[in-house]
């Protein structure tokens, strides 16, 4: 028989989770903003969802709980046997207040001066990345938000949360250090299409590809082995190339320029290619896909900045191997078919057409003479254009800065335009799956509403 002093206990603690669970409400309530900065509609509708459905779960099973332990029928359990039932309500209440907080990080920086519009502007260029016409998939919405060091990096929608729930839009990360550049666009479009490559399942396709390729007695199978291994960072690269072109390439040097012995430092393990051949890997594609000299001239500058003179014979026979290999590797890419692509080549879902470096070129000589075309420019063409722009010696990096702060506080603008005013829409209080309010709490010590 339990003591009557601990089932108070552990209704007490249920209580102060119950207590405590009314401080989850939405994040229109909470979060100071201009509207400008403010994430899309549909991902504050999801979001608010999404944490509602939690919390009224979370809030339903507590009063259980609190009704359960008072009753006759759990006294014959032990105090130890109800603790462990108690214990999993209060780890599912961190789990929920773990997910608050990974989107608290994106809606408290709405509120920072600036960096709360460039947000939003970045919010509609990972959308316009992820959205490829042809309906190959829904397309979940995507928020953005800064944060130190050198990489970014992606919560994807429809991945696992802390607690096993689905996550319902998709987060990504980019580095402060990278706003506001052409640069960002590689990282964030990189992002994008780890989201993308998902959704059309492209890595298991193609290394399925390469895998039959291997078991058929290919050359240089080590070589392929690796590719294979590196597929998914690579297929996101390609995803950055496809809207940016070599804009994209260039924001990748940025990234992994480091210390020699780092971007030489060769790992077969893990899902990154080593810095150094994951540039030379960009360079292929970049050329499979926009044929031009410019890639060679790339190709050299990478080479004078970080020359393979002097390297181990190991280290120069596996870098010969796998240049070798990248030209047939990006014809394979490229022209890589499967049923989620409709059985269309993987480079006609991208933009490739009107990202070639001639209809770059052309583009930015019609903004010189109109400017206004620019705000008529989807996000990632802008970028695609001031890029190439940048690497043609036309656009200095002040004037790169000028243009695109301009272009992402107009793609902030038009969003609010687009969705009307989110914040009359979502203010109201976090709603059940049948439309009921989430109510203030006034549960007495005794018994449970």
């Amino acid at each position: 028989m339990r003591r009557a002093a601990d089932t108070q206990y552990l209704a007490n603690e249920a209580l102060g989770l119950f207590s405590r669970l009314q401080t989850v409400r939405s994040f229109a309530l909470g979060m100071p903003m201009v509207l400008a900065a403010s994430v899309s509609a549909p991902a504050q509708a999801a979001i608010n969802a999404h944490l509602a459905r939690v919390a009224f779960d979370l809030r339903r099973r507590l009063r259980d709980f609190v009704r359960w332990v008072r009753s006759p029928e759990s006294q014959a359990l032990s105090t130890e046997q109800a603790q462990a039932r108690f214990v999993l309500l209060k780890l599912r209440f961190n789990n929920l207040l773990d997910q608050v907080d990974i989107f608290a990080d994106v809606f408290s920086q709405r509120g920072e001066h600036g960096t709360g519009v460039f947000m939003a502007g970045l919010d509609a260029l990972a959308e316009d990345a992820l959205n490829l016409p042809g309906n190959y998939y829904d397309p979940p919405p995507l928020i953005c938000f800064v944060e130190r060091g050198h990489g970014a990096a992606i919560r994807r929608a429809r991945t696992r949360l802390p607690g096993g729930d689905d996550n319902p839009v998709g987060v990504i990360q980019i580095p402060r250090e990278r706003m506001v550049g052409s640069g960002i666009a590689s990282s964030l479009i990189h992002e994008v299409g780890h989201q993308g490559s998902e959704l059309l399942g492209l890595t298991k396709s193609i290394r399925e590809e390469i895998d039959a390729l291997v078991a058929r007695g290919c050359p240089r199978q080590v070589g392929w082995q690796l590719l294979s291994r590196w597929l998914n960072e690579i297929l996101s690269d390609f995803w950055a190339l496809g809207h940016l072109g070599i804009s994209a390439t260039y924001g990748l040097m940025s990234v992994v320029s480091l210390p020699s012995y780092f971007v030489f430092r060769i790992g077969t393990d893990g899902p990154h290619p080593f810095p150094w051949i994951r540039v030379q890997i960009s360079l292929a594609l970049g050329a499979a896909l926009f044929p031009h000299p410019q890639w060679a001239a790339l190709a050299g500058q990478w080479q004078a900045l970080y020359p393979t003179k002097g390297l181990a014979a190991d280290k120069q026979q596996l870098l010969k191997l796998l240049l070798g290999l990248l030209p047939e590797f990006a014809k394979l890419v490229c022209n890589h078919r499967s049923p989620t692509l409709k059985e269309r080549r993987l480079a006609d879902l991208f933009p490739i057409a009107e990202r070639q470096p001639a209809q770059l070129q052309a583009l930015y000589r019609q903004w010189q003479a109109n400017p206004q075309l620019r705000e008529q420019t989807t996000p990632s063409l802008a970028f695609a254009v001031v890029g190439q722009a940048k690497a043609d010696g036309q656009l200095t990096a002040p004037e790169e800065y000028a243009v695109l702060t301009a272009l992402l506080t107009r793609w902030a603008l038009n969003r609010v335009r687009s969705y009307g005013l989110p914040a009359a829409a979502l203010a109201r209080p976090l709603l059940s799956a049948n439309g009921t309010s989430f109510k203030p709490l006034t549960l007495s010590t005794h018994e449970p509403q």
